[in-house]
C-alpha cells in the first residue's frame, strides 16, 4: 500500500486590477488630473468631428471632458470593471442628450472591433503600463480605430529608470470625519519602474484602514515611440504639443488594419 498525499492547489482568485486604487482615484488625483486632462487635450478633443477615442478611460476624466468640448461621440475603453463602476455612475448622471454620446467597451481595444469611428485617440495614463510587446500591439488597434488624418495623443511614459527613489505624498481629502491619504513610491527594478501606491483612511488620528497597490512601468524615449508608431502608418503631427504629449497623425490613404494584428490594451494606476 502506498500513501498518496494530494496537495490541493492555490486557486484563490488574485484581486482584479485597480480593485483597490479605484476607490481612492477620484479623492485623491481628481483635483491635479482634472485640469492636466483638458490642458492637455481639450483643443485637439473641441475639434473632434467624427468621434473621440479613450483608450484606457478609467474613472473618466478624457471621456466626461470629451462630451463637454466636443459634440463629437465618445468611445470610451476601459477593461478594468472597477475603474468601469466610477465611469458609468459618472455617465448615469449626465443629462440624456450627453450620455447617449458615449458608448463604454468594456474590453482591450483590440476586442472593441472599431473600425474609423474616431478622428481623435486620446491614451491618457495609459502607456507607461504596457510592456513593449503590448505597445506595439496597441498602435495597430489604435490605427485601425481611427479615421484616416486622424490624431492620436500620448501621454509619454518615463523616458528612463530613476535614479534613486521617488516618493509623492498625496494631499490629504476629508470625507465626512474621514481622511483619505497616502504616498507613491517609484523604484528602479531591472528594466522596469515599481510604482508602489499606499492608501490610508483616517479619523481622529487613528488609521482606519490601509490599502497597498503595485503597478509596473516601462520607460521609453519618445523618439523609440515615434519610430514604433511611424511602422504602423503614423507620422508626428506639426501642431505643437505639451512635452508630456506625443501628437501623431494616421496617414491618408492607409488601409485600416492592413498587415498588422491587434494587442490588449491596459491601463495604469491613477
Amino acid at each position: 500500500m502506498h500513501l498518496v498525499t494530494a496537495i490541493a492547489p492555490d486557486v484563490r482568485p488574485r484581486p482584479a486590477p485597480y480593485a483597490v486604487t479605484a476607490e481612492f482615484y477620484d479623492i485623491l488625483h481628481a483635483d491635479e488630473d482634472g485640469p492636466l486632462v483638458r490642458r492637455l487635450y481639450g483643443p485637439a478633443v473641441a475639434g473632434a468631428r467624427l468621434g473621440v477615442l479613450d483608450v484606457g478611460a478609467g474613472t473618466g476624466r478624457v471621456t466626461l471632458m470629451s462630451v463637454a468640448e466636443s459634440r463629437a461621440d465618445v468611445h470610451a475603453v476601459e477593461p478594468s470593471r472597477a475603474m468601469r463602476i466610477s465611469l458609468t455612475t459618472r455617465l448615469a448622471a449626465l443629462p440624456a442628450a450627453a450620455r447617449e454620446r458615449v458608448t463604454v467597451h468594456p474590453r482591450p481595444l483590440d476586442e472593441a472591433a472599431l473600425h474609423a469611428v474616431a478622428d481623435v485617440a486620446v491614451c491618457h495614463n495609459t502607456v507607461a503600463c504596457l510592456p513593449p510587446a503590448a505597445r506595439s500591439a496597441l498602435w495597430p488597434s489604435i490605427a485601425t480605430a481611427l479615421s484616416p488624418g486622424g490624431s492620436l495623443l500620448l501621454h509619454l511614459p518615463p523616458a528612463r529608470l530613476p535614479a534613486q527613489d521617488v516618493v509623492r505624498v498625496f494631499t490629504e481629502r476629508r470625507i465626512g470625519r474621514h481622511e483619505y491619504g497616502g504616498r507613491m513610491v517609484l523604484s528602479a527594478v531591472g528594466d522596469r519602474i515599481r510604482t508602489r501606491v499606499d492608501y490610508r483612511v483616517r479619523a481622529g488620528g487613528r488609521v482606519l484602514r490601509e490599502h497597498t497597490e503595485t503597478f509596473w512601468m516601462w520607460p521609453a524615449s519618445r523618439s523609440a515611440l515615434v519610430r514604433d508608431l511611424e511602422r504602423h502608418g503614423f507620422t508626428p503631427s506639426p501642431r505643437p504639443a505639451d512635452p508630456a504629449v506625443l501628437a501623431m497623425t494616421l496617414r491618408r490613404g492607409r488601409t485600416a488594419g492592413a498587415g498588422v494584428t491587434t494587442g490588449a490594451v491596459r491601463r495604469p494606476g491613477g
